[in-house]
């Protein structure tokens, strides 16, 4: 009776753990934009942060794009603005970094914050418009 006992809380608890899991996954997908919608936000004045290194962003990013690598991000938080409400579209070369970058700003507070899914290699697949060179902002 007793070993039913703890099979069934144990099959309870393994349960509520991979639905807890199911809840953040749903949960990551939903900050997560494509591209095109990462573009709109732009558009309408989103800040579009790219957490790439320098010598990434030099090859090519979007134009009107922030570069803030995200080894630097921690520190350089202000850059970003006062208003933690604005609306903050993080991009990298796969969407990995900028994934880290959300929950770094989720953490800071702002509420706003999306990743950008599939990063600059999706944006480029999608033919959307990059600049290259070592045109830095």
């Amino acid at each position: 009776m007793k070993i039913k006992l703890v099979q069934s809380l144990l099959v309870l608890a393994l349960m509520t753990l991979a639905t807890s899991g199911a809840v953040l996954a749903a949960a990551e997908v939903a900050k997560t934009v494509d591209v095109k919608q990462a573009l709109v936000m732009h558009d309408a004045g989103a800040l579009l942060l790219d957490v790439r290194e320098v010598s990434e962003y030099a090859e090519s990013h979007v134009a009107g794009s922030t570069l803030i690598p995200l080894g630097q991000l921690k520190h350089r938080l202000l850059e970003i603005g006062a208003d933690k409400s604005k609306p903050v579209a993080l991009i990298c070369r796969s969407g990995r970094r900028s994934a880290e970058a959300l929950k770094l700003l989720e953490q800071a507070g702002f509420s706003a914050a999306v990743n950008v899914g599939g990063g600059m290699i999706a944006w480029q697949k999608a033919g959307l418009p990059v600049v290259t060179g070592a045109q830095l902002r």
